[in-house]
């Protein structure tokens, strides 16, 4: 595989069974950290590392058919994985949850639906 991913390489993944793919998707990553001041010090004498947050954009979710024919829809998603397949290494941030969901509807187009996740943990893969 060369360039970059695709729809066909970004997808919402369930219990092992693909529900939807993404057009495209947006990553952030925060971590919180504290400072370790002492007594008599001017500045910090270290710092702790605190837990990560990802919050990812996705737009334009399409369910894939059997997905469709479980039942399954957007809101209804809890504990999902996203996956994104790159050149040399598969991503998958797992325990997601959707805290927003987006839609927007006009005459005579699709309807595009932006999922805001955040996720519980990021992993990659060689691929």
């Amino acid at each position: 595989m060369t360039g970059f991913p695709t729809s066909a390489d970004i997808y919402l993944e369930m219990d092992g069974k693909k529900v939807a793919v993404v057009q495209s998707y947006t990553a952030r990553a925060t971590k919180s950290s504290q400072s370790v001041e002492a007594f008599g010090e001017s500045e910090p004498v270290a710092t702790i590392e605190g837990q990560k947050q990802y919050t990812l954009e996705l737009t334009r979710l399409y369910a894939t058919d059997s997905a469709v024919s479980d039942g399954i829809n957007f809101y209804d998603l809890a504990d999902f994985s996203l996956v994104i397949c790159k050149p040399d290494r598969r991503v998958i941030y797992s325990g997601c949850q959707w805290s927003a969901v987006r839609e927007e509807g006009q005459l005579n187009a699709m309807v595009a639906e932006k999922v805001t996740v955040v996720a519980a943990k990021r992993i990659e893969t060689t691929a």
